[in-house]
């Protein structure tokens, strides 16, 4: 076995490494004359000086051109919209084919629970018939009420944000109220 392989080593060790290789003219072959590029068919030099001359646009050429000034405010806002939109778009198409796959294997119980949810939604489109902020109210107030029977987590979670959400604008609209001029009632230095 050790011959084998130190026979099949120092063959294949040599094939690895490289040699640079230099050609040189045989001793006893008669010198040949060297060809010139210019002499070369292929390569004729023209004799004159050549001289590049813009031809005079058409008639066409110029209302392309005019047309093309026109359109670039329109173009390059319409390549920034698309850039902007576009994140937006693939996680749009995203979040939909996660809710399909979602909806392909559903945990057991979610189709129920969905329609007991509806269900309390029509039941609050039917109470608030005839005035539109009871439709803003019932609908969404029943139909939390309704999910928070069955996610309980979620519900408190989203009760907190949504309560900081409402105190933060609060606060935001209070600060904006008092800032204006015409609303300071009581300010310090004036009677």
């Amino acid at each position: 076995v050790f011959k084998v392989i130190q026979r099949s080593v120092g063959p294949a060790s040599l094939s690895l490494l490289t040699f640079k290789v230099y050609a040189a003219p045989k001793k006893d072959s008669p010198p040949k004359n060297s060809v010139k590029v210019d002499e070369l068919s292929l390569y004729s030099v023209p004799e004159g000086q050549s001289k590049y001359v813009e031809e005079a646009r058409s008639q066409l050429e110029e209302s392309i051109s005019q047309l093309r000034h026109y359109c670039e405010p329109y173009t390059t806002w319409c390549q920034e919209t698309y850039s902007q939109t576009k994140p937006k778009m693939h996680s749009l198409v995203q979040w939909g084919l996660d809710s399909y796959d979602y909806l392909q294997n559903a945990p057991p119980g979610f189709f129920p629970r969905l329609g007991v949810i509806g269900f309390t939604g029509l039941i609050g489109l039917l109470l608030a018939r005839g005035s539109k902020i009871k439709k803003l109210v019932y609908l969404p107030g029943f139909m939390g009420l309704a999910a928070s029977l069955y996610y309980p987590q979620q519900a408190i979670v989203f009760a907190q944000v949504s309560g900081e959400r409402l105190y933060d604008r609060g606060l935001r609209g209070y600060i904006e109220n008092f800032q204006k001029p015409g609303n300071v009632k009581n300010s310090p230095g004036t009677k």
